[in-house]
């Protein structure tokens, strides 16, 4: 409560009468007199304070991080034919980009990035995959588009690869451009947005084309390498991957052609925000290592002699940034102890020593011309 006082003053004006029999003179008014003040104090509730807006967790909220915590592990749908992203290794272990990504969700959820069952699942069945729950979350090389962010119950992380579709050729061909391919034959694989692609280029461009249609990505190189085809198309990164396991990789060149935006990352269900933004800051966490210059060798010694506030917070040494999300405080150090940092990552997989080398480009910190810009950690 709080008092509010209000002073009146109560004034009487004595004015002189005229005798009616001429006593007075002169007709002049009498002062003004104040003959009393009145102060009244008058309690009044004090204004309660704005009540914090109630915030409703949707619909199957934090569904999806149970069950995988009940469940002991991740399954996460992958690609097994496509080098430097998803493949299986010499050693009969998957291995690649996107194949890291998972790793790197895993040491976020359980402080193991090993806690990871790969699933892999072909261009038309991942979809499907995803939408029942057979995966957790899918991470195979998926373009992110306006009808698969819409019609497919899905939503797209931030963009972990930036592509583009481009198109391979024999290099004896003597074809320099898409013109070249007037009335010639592409192996292309279905289920892709590669496919729809293809069609809207060289529609535009007013080029006829036989197009021959594969189930999966072996499938697809396997008929171009046979002859069976001019020519082949999909990501860049993919030509780059699949053209280091042809039987003479030297004799087959990626045309100077950028045919689309190929925005490439994770994907997970609709209707569990919380896993999404699990799923989310993990991608923001391997660029903020790599941002902060924090990688998985130095990771241990930065904690130990950290001053600034941001790296406190991402490395869990102060701040709930963990709770926040349903982890632990260190789920930042995890991710870059035990999988390394964005960098890190690219270098294993697609870096100048491996023989699926893609210059990093778009792929770099937006400090370094590219568009890799993480949120703040706060």
């Amino acid at each position: 409560m709080r008092k509010l006082t209000v002073v009146f003053s109560l004034v009487i004006a004595l004015g002189l009468l005229l005798a009616a029999c001429g006593g007075a003179s002169g007709g002049s008014a009498a002062p003004v007199k104040v003959i009393e003040t009145v102060v009244v104090t008058v309690e009044v509730p004090a204004a309660a304070a704005p009540a914090a807006p109630a915030v409703v967790a949707p619909s199957g909220f934090g569904e999806t991080l149970k069950t995988v915590q009940a469940r002991g592990k991740l399954v996460c749908g992958v690609n097994a034919q496509v080098p430097g992203f998803g493949y299986i290794d010499a050693s009969g272990n998957f291995s690649g980009f996107d194949v890291d990504y998972c790793r790197a969700l895993a040491a976020a959820i359980f402080g193991d990035a090993n806690a990871v069952e790969f699933r892999p699942v072909t261009a038309s069945e991942r979809f499907t995959a995803l939408q029942s729950g057979e995966i957790d979350i899918l991470s195979r090389n998926t373009t992110w588009s306006l009808a698969r962010d819409t019609e497919l119950g899905g939503n797209f992380t931030h963009t972990t690869f930036y592509d583009g579709q481009g198109m391979m050729v024999p290099a004896d061909s003597g074809i320099t451009d898409l013109a070249g391919l007037e009335g010639g034959t592409i192996c292309v694989q279905t289920g892709t947005t590669t496919e729809l692609n293809l069609a809207d280029v060289m529609a535009a461009g007013g080029i006829s084309y036989t197009p021959a249609v594969y189930e999966n990505a072996d499938a697809t190189f396997a008929a171009y390498s046979e002859g069976r085809c001019d020519a082949v198309t999909t990501d860049k990164s993919g030509l780059v991957s699949r053209r280091t396991v042809l039987a003479d990789p030297a004799a087959h060149v990626i045309l100077d052609v950028t045919m689309s935006k190929e925005p490439l990352g994770p994907m997970v269900r609709h209707g569990d925000d919380q896993w999404f933004d699990i799923a989310q800051w993990t991608v923001f966490a391997m660029i903020t290592g790599e941002e902060y210059g924090i990688n998985s060798t130095n990771v241990d010694e930065i904690k130990a002699n950290a001053v600034a506030p941001e790296i406190k917070r991402f490395l869990g040494i102060e701040g709930d940034m963990g709770l926040k999300l349903g982890l632990s405080n260190d789920w930042g150090y995890n991710i870059i102890k035990l999988v390394g940092n964005y960098e890190e990552v690219y270098n294993r997989n697609l870096g100048p020593d491996t023989a699926t080398y893609i210059p990093r480009g778009y792929n770099n910190l937006y400090t370094k011309g590219g568009l890799l810009y993480s949120p703040p950690v706060r």
